[in-house]
């Protein structure tokens, strides 16, 4: 099927699904389709333009912004769209909501919801996930039963990139497996260098989101009971304060870099020896994707999907999560083997090459698209 006009919808403009949605909207431009992201500006809206996406700038600020839900209706209808890719939890119900109306008006447009991954308040409902958050009486009401009724409603489908939260969307969430489709994540692998993992003086890197389900200071903990080893953090959030402030503690004194936000941490990856990721909660994380298709061998948490992508012992060293003795441990072992450092990264690169770059993705995607149109 070609010639489709995509419209993804997003209300966030950094992290996972924002990247993810950026290289989907260029990757559908490169095989001849109109593709489209209605939302917020983000750092890499002019990278999207200049591929040939279509960006209509708006941001929808909560799930009770009115106006700015009331004009995402708007432009969706304007449209005309064949296909509307949801990427985000308020850009799902907005989406699904309003998806009725959009076939009653066109029939045949198809409906596509991503699950990038579980509320925090419901993250240990995933396998193999820590609960990230309190649970909240809402969290049932809201993203269980909210989510089986607005899916029916809209007559979607659901993507999962993993079959970790495929099996969460069946089992907790009730939705017939018939409408969910595991699309593992990709990255456009060409764009990232192959780093050189063989500095005497080891760096380790961190990409992503400062908040709480990341357990940044579990990784901070892990890195000062590793001595020789720097690590540069590539990214923002709330918890930017209190990760400077323990930065600046005797332990990792001078052995720290914050960059901020980034439109590109491929330079960033490309000067690094090993990669970092100690979530407490995941699913199949754009950030990891991006270090091993830039050959850096992993250690991580073994969370939701991340052991489908990472072989233990093969492209890195999987952890349980929320023990900084292991993750040290662990960062420990690929400082001090050159050897080992090379062999994973080198595995981790071919293991993306394999199945989980772009194209694999947008294959995947395409027959979703497909599946959704005819209903």
């Amino acid at each position: 099927m070609t010639g489709m006009r995509v419209v993804q919808v997003l209300t966030l403009d950094a992290g996972g699904p924002v990247d993810h949605a950026v290289d989907v909207a260029r990757g559908l431009a490169s095989r001849g389709h109109d593709s489209h992201v209605l939302g917020p500006r983000t750092l890499r809206t002019d990278t999207a333009r200049a591929a040939g996406v279509t960006w209509h700038e708006l941001p929808v600020t909560s799930k009770v912004d009115v106006r700015g839900g009331s004009e995402a209706v708007r432009r969706l209808w304007s449209l005309r769209p064949d296909v509307v890719h949801l990427q985000d939890r308020r850009a799902g119900w907005l989406g699904r909501g309003l998806a009725p109306a959009l076939r009653a008006r066109q029939p045949g447009v198809g409906v596509v919801y991503t699950l990038h991954g579980v509320a925090d308040g419901l993250s240990d409902l995933v396998a193999g996930n820590a609960l990230a958050a309190p649970r909240r009486r809402r969290d049932r009401l809201y993203y269980l039963t909210g989510e089986r009724l607005v899916t029916r409603w809209g007559r979607s489908r659901v993507v999962v990139p993993s079959s970790a939260v495929a099996r969460y969307a069946v089992e907790h969430v009730g939705l017939p497996s018939r409408v969910v489709d595991v699309v593992p994540n990709g990255v456009p692998a060409e764009r990232f260098a192959t780093a050189d993992p063989t500095h005497e003086a080891p760096r380790a890197v961190w990409v992503g989101v400062l908040a709480p389900v990341k357990r940044v200071g579990l990784l901070l903990d892990a890195v000062a009971a590793v001595p020789g080893l720097r690590l540069r953090i590539v990214g923002d959030g709330p918890l930017r304060a209190e990760v400077a402030a323990r930065c600046a503690r005797p332990d990792l004194a001078g052995r720290v870099e914050l960059t901020g936000r980034v439109a590109d941490p491929s330079p960033y990856l490309a000067d690094a020896d090993l990669f970092v990721l100690t979530s407490a909660a995941e699913n199949c994380p754009i950030a990891l994707l991006e270090g091993m298709a830039s050959g850096l061998p992993v250690v991580s948490t073994a969370v939701g999907g991340v052991p489908e992508v990472v072989r233990d012992s093969v492209d890195g060293l999987l952890c349980p999560v929320d023990d900084p003795h292991a993750l040290a441990d662990a960062l420990r072992r690929l400082v001090g083997d050159v050897d080992l450092r090379t062999r994973l990264g080198a595995s981790a690169r071919r293991r993306i090459l394999e199945g989980y770059t772009l194209e694999h993705c947008l294959d995947g995607l395409t027959a979703t698209y497909h599946a959704s149109r005819e209903g």
